[in-house]
Parts: C-alpha cells; sequence; structure tokens
C-alpha cells in the first residue's frame, strides 16, 4: 500500500501541473487524450504492483 501510495503521489506531483500547462511557455501541453491515457497507465501500473504484494 505504501508502494502504491508513493507511486501515485509522485505521478501526480509530476504530471498534474504539466496537464495545467506548467510547461507551456517551452512548448509543452498535454491534450486532454493523452491525459487520459496517462492517467489510465498511472492506474494499470498501480493495479499491478498491488497484484504482485506478498501477503
Amino acid at each position: 500500500m505504501v508502494q502504491n501510495l508513493a507511486w501515485a503521489t509522485g505521478y501526480n506531483s509530476f504530471a498534474i501541473p504539466l496537464a495545467a500547462g506548467a510547461l507551456y511557455s517551452y512548448g509543452i501541453l498535454l491534450s486532454p487524450a493523452l491525459g487520459a491515457l496517462l492517467m489510465s497507465m498511472s492506474t494499470v501500473i498501480v493495479a499491478i504492483n498491488a497484484k504482485f504484494l506478498k501477503v
């Protein structure tokens, strides 16, 4: 659970400002479709990580 929390916190602290346009001045802007794809990938990674956790 701690690994998933760390992954989600790290991912969101990077992805949310990027999606909000923090790097727009450098010409980097995420499209809504790419943002949805990245969010889906984050969910899949967390689910896979949870599957590999030892009980």
